[in-house]
This record gives C-alpha cells, structure tokens and sequence, in this order.
C-alpha cells in the first residue's frame, strides 16, 4: 500500500484515556506495517477546557508506550502546524471558498429563536432540522446585520434527498438518510470551525490517506462527507473501531478502576504490557496469542482482523499479562522502577545492591504489578512481625509441628554448601527419614521464615536470606509454637 499516512487527533481536554490510547496504537500499527507515516494532531479548539498541561500529557503518555509519530506539534512537518489553534487562516480559506460558490451562507438565528424551533418540533414529536431561514438572505441583507454588530455562524448547504454512504473498511457501507441532516454549522459566530468542518480541512491539507478512529465518530462522518463534496475532495478511506465496554457492557468509567495511560503507569503497569493489552481489544492475529511481542505486531496488523463487537474490558487479564511482562524484562528495568521508592523504605543501600537486584528478580515473578514488588519483597529486608493467622491455624498449632520445624533447623544449620539445590535436597531427605511428606517440612519452614504462606521457593528465600537470618526466625518460630500450647 503506497503513501499511508494515518493520523491521531486527540483533543487536549483530559488524559490520554485508553480508548484513545488503543486508537492511537490502531493508527500507528496501520502505518508501521503498510511503511507510511503516523502524524499526531493536537484538536485544541475548545480554548476553555483545552489545556497545555493536558497536550503535554498526551504526549508524555504516547511517549511512554513507546508510540512513536513521523510529523507533529513538537517533531514538525510539510504540512503543519500541528494544532488547530494555529490553522485558523487556513479554515479562513475554505470557509470563504464555500460561501463564495453558495454552498455555504450566513446565519444570524439567535440561541432563543433556536431553541423555540426546537422546542416546537418536540412538541409535536418531529425530529427538529434548522429550516434554513437565512439561506435566502441577499448580500445587502447580510451587510446590513454585518453592520449592527450581529455575529452570524456559518451553515452548509446539505441535500435533503438521497443518501449518504460511508465505505468503512471495518463496516462495509454505512447508508445515512439524508433527510435527517440540515444545513449544520461550520463556523461558529467567533469565527472558529466546528470539528465537522475543521477535521475534513485538516485531513486534507495534511494528505490523511486513512482515518482510524473510534466508533462513536461514525455518526459524524456522513456531515463530513458533505464537506468533502462541497469542498470537492476525495475523501480518506474511513475505519471505525468498536467501543471499549466494561464488563457489565456498559461505558467504561473510573468505576471499573484506572482508565488512563497515566494511571496504568502509576498503577504498576509496564508500557509493553498495556500495549499488547489494547492491540488485542477488537483486534486479533490468530492462533489465539495472547502474548505478542511490539516487534512482531505490525507485520501482523490487518483491519480485515479488527472486530466489529464491542471489546470488552478485562482487568483480570490485563494484570496477568503485567504479570508476564515483569517477570520477562530484564532485571534493572524492574529494578529502575522501584529503587526511589526502595531507597525510601531503607531497602536499597550503596552496600547492598547486589543482593537486592536478586531479591527483586526472585520475587517479580509474583508481581502483577510493579507496585507489589517491594511488598513482596518485604520479608527479605524487614523482621516479619506477625505469622499469616489463616497459616498459623493450618501449620503451626497442628500437633508435630515443633518437631517438623526443629527438623528444618537442623538441615539450615548442618548443611554445608549453603545452596538453594542442597538445602532443597536435605530437607526432602530429612522428610523421607520422617516418614513425612517434604510439603508438610516445607509450608511451616516458609511462614517460619516469611510470616506468609505465598512466597517464591522456600530454598531461594533461605539461600538468600543466608543461614543466621534464617536460623534466627525458625528459631523464633519454634518459641512461638511453645507459646502456643
């Protein structure tokens, strides 16, 4: 496919959310596997809720998924500037270009006379269209409200007979009813376009081939098809992908737990992650995969493999996937992570780096999220100061288990080459001498050590944790089964 060139055009009103995050990720991953450019526009228009520190967000955000873009607001390009807020007097242009051909006229119908229309069409049950009062406004007419201050919007001239079709790539054809469409404003009274009008500029002024976005626009791309005919352009191909649901299949909110990009990453999530996450909701490879490696997804990226159901939101699938992700990356990216907040907690010292690297590589394997890894590795570095209740009941105040943790204390103190594989093998052998089974030396052996009943392997802890720290907390233990009779 020659001359791709997609864009993401978010509007910098709130954070990067991840339905937009996904969008973004559907665009760039169109554009790496059909070799074309991916250009990221910044719809700012809205001067109230639009905000720098949000465009600075979204950035960041894209930034931090690792999605890069060819042309933008902070790269550049041929075809910019990259913000709406700076192309008003190219809208200026074709604003002018439609009122000069008639395709487009003046309208000075107050918010009051509007709304009485409208009011009235309610009354009678009818689906209220703007009757175009001020179509038929001659030039003299139009100066003269000019003249007394009246700050008039700009309308197109929309059929009211026949369809209008959207050929959607995800779709197929989409037929509108063009007898449900009035002549829509383009141009508000301040002198700035609408998104309708503004988006069919911007696409074209900037070569757009394809548009990828959300679903929800769909029922905007018929007013924009209008613009493009006014305006005598071929339109873009159009893809629309479905909505993000929750699971209860309503609209995801915050609700449902984090819905930013931002969130995730404060949340614990890895970039590699979310990203191998979003490309699979509404979008699927075959073969079932579930784990795609970011290197492999574009020359796997089809829209014939996009999904017209909605996707639906599964948090529990998307920490495992975390999961996966911290136990595969290499140790001092998980390291990086953590270590400000380890250096807080007296956990990571100049003197004991080593030791924690391996600490943190033993138990991320544990981790659904980066945030939990240091809780994980609580144990390694501060005293237990209580046992699991739950574990207590099953291991510790069960009859034998002074003896079978006196056994343990005895393979922790004799064996010699104090290695995770021979304190392992000594402790089955003792159980085996016991007539025992080695879980039943195990399980009371690891809340002796760790206070809790889930850990990583008991003889990496012990290796680690070396033979003193450990002697003194099964020797603890068994003080605290003699306390318990």
């Amino acid at each position: 496919m020659e001359n791709v060139r997609v864009r993401f055009a978010p509007s910098p009103t709130g954070t990067l959310h991840i339905g937009g995050a996904r969008t973004a990720l559907f665009n760039w991953l169109f554009a790496r596997s059909n070799g074309g450019q991916l250009i990221l526009r910044l719809e700012d228009t809205d001067s109230i809720r639009s905000t720098e520190e949000s465009a600075e967000g979204i950035l960041e955000g894209l930034s931090w998924l690792g999605l890069d873009w060819d042309e933008g607001p902070d790269v550049g390009g041929p075809y910019g500037p990259y913000c709406q807020s700076e192309r008003l007097s190219i809208y200026q242009q074709f604003l002018q270009q439609l009122l000069d051909e008639k395709k487009a006229y003046y309208c000075f119908c107050t918010p009051v006379q509007l709304n009485k229309q409208r009011e009235a069409a309610h009354q009678e049950k009818k689906n209220y269209l703007y009757p175009k009062t001020c179509e038929s406004l001659s030039p003299e007419q139009v100066a003269l409200h000019m003249a007394e201050g009246l700050r008039p919007v700009i309308r197109l001239k929309v059929p009211r007979h026949g369809t209008t079709v959207v050929h959607d790539l995800i779709r197929g054809d989409v037929e509108f009813d063009n007898t449900l469409l009035d002549d829509f404003i383009i141009a508000k009274s301040d002198g700035w376009p609408t998104y309708n009008f503004a988006v069919v500029v911007d696409d074209y002024t900037m070569k757009i081939s394809h548009v990828i976005r959300a679903e929800e626009h769909l029922s905007n791309t018929p007013k924009q098809l209008q613009v493009y005919q006014a305006l005598g352009l071929t339109p873009p191909q159009f893809a629309h992908v479905s909505m993000i649901l929750a699971p209860d299949r309503s609209k995801l909110s915050k609700r449902h737990g984090a819905t930013s990009v931002q969130e995730f990453r404060d949340d614990g999530y890895l970039p590699d992650a979310l990203v191998n996450y979003l490309a699979l909701l509404g979008w699927s490879p075959g073969e079932n995969a579930d784990i795609l490696p970011r290197e492999e997804m574009p020359n796997l990226f089809s829209l014939k493999d996009v999904s017209l159901s909605a996707a639906i939101y599964d948090i529990k699938k998307l920490a495992w996937m975390n999961g996966h992700y911290i136990t595969a990356a290499n140790i001092n990216v998980i390291v990086k992570l953590v270590e400000d907040r380890a250096r807080l907690k007296g956990y990571l010292t100049t003197e004991n780096h080593d030791y924690f690297n391996k600490v943190v590589d033993l138990v991320r394997s544990r981790a659904k999220s980066v945030n939990e890894v240091l809780d994980l590795a609580q144990y390694f570095f501060e005293e237990p100061e209580a046992y699991d209740e739950k574990g207590v009941d099953k291991y510790f105040r069960k009859a034998g288990s002074f003896e079978k943790l006196t056994a343990v204390l005895g393979v922790v103190n004799h064996t010699q080459s104090f290695t995770s594989l021979n304190l392992e093998d000594a402790t089955r052998l003792k159980a085996e001498t016991l007539g025992l089974k080695a879980a039943e030396l195990i399980h009371p052996a690891r809340l002796a050590i760790s206070g809790r009943t889930m850990t990583p392997g008991l003889f990496e802890i012990i290796e680690l944790l070396g033979r003193k720290t450990s002697v003194d907390r099964i020797s603890k233990a068994i003080e605290y089964i003699n306390n318990l009779a």
